[in-house]
């Protein structure tokens, strides 16, 4: 994330990279980039700048091609009753990148990779006292369709549309196929548009690298199984590359 700050041109042509490719949609550079994980690198007094640089670098990569989400993930601690970080202090936290966010211009905000639904619910409650812009929030799933933490998206896609937000999704950890059945499950259950960003499959280590295995053609194939089932927000996890993106597009 503090890459925004030291090397905005390479961000920058990361994002034009996807934009060429096709993507009706960009996610900021912003993942991490909430209090308590720049705190473990010594940026959390940067906080506001690698936002909101975060947010403009996009818009600027977008140039109207493309819209701008604000990439949002977990504060990277357990919160109460499974951790001492409590709800309200949670939201806080949430609350300061996406006013950072904000001001850099986004059009959307993307909440992802969360595992837990108290986190989640306090991330969309911070947004949602900012702002109404939409909200895409995106829970990671094992391959049984569960969250991490055991919670099934029978509970967790009626719960995430009761707290605020405007689509539904999965993102990372499996590869298409399990995301597709999670998917299923989700739309049996919600009205909701749905949002899929599967990883490009499962990583291989190869000598100390992740690589993914998925072929372009491959996840294009699922983007088009995506459609059928109410999923208006399709995309890439890890080890997605503009080719993947060009392909689905």
């Amino acid at each position: 994330d503090a890459l925004n700050l030291m090397d905005a041109d390479r961000v920058g042509a990361v994002h034009r990279d996807y934009v060429r490719a096709g993507a009706d949609l960009i996610e900021t550079n912003t993942f991490g980039a909430n209090r308590i994980k720049l705190r473990s690198f010594g940026l959390a007094d940067k906080l506001h700048e690698i936002n909101l640089q975060g947010a403009r670098i996009a818009k600027e990569a977008a140039a109207g091609h493309a819209y701008v989400g604000g990439a949002i993930g977990p504060l990277g601690v357990r919160i109460e009753p499974w951790g001492r970080t409590g709800t309200d202090e949670a939201e806080q936290y949430f609350r300061e990148q996406a006013q950072a966010l904000l001001e850099g211009g986004v059009d959307l905000f993307i909440l992802e990779t969360f595992r837990d639904l108290n986190e989640i619910g306090a991330a969309i409650d911070a947004v949602r006292s900012l702002t109404d812009l939409p909200i895409v929030a995106q829970m990671t799933t094992e391959e049984d369709g569960n969250t991490l933490d055991g919670t099934p998206p029978e509970r967790f896609a009626p719960e995430l549309e009761k707290r605020g937000a405007t689509v539904l999704g999965v993102n990372c950890a499996v590869g298409p196929g399990p995301m597709l059945e999670t998917i299923e499950r989700m739309e049996a259950v919600t009205g909701l548009r749905l949002s899929a960003q599967p990883n490009a499959g499962k990583p291989r280590d190869v000598e100390g690298r992740n690589i993914y295995l998925c072929s372009p053609e491959y996840m294009a194939s699922y983007a088009r199984r995506f459609i059928l089932h109410n999923v208006r927000v399709v995309g890439g996890g890890c080890g997605t590359t503009p080719e993947h993106i060009r392909q689905i597009k």
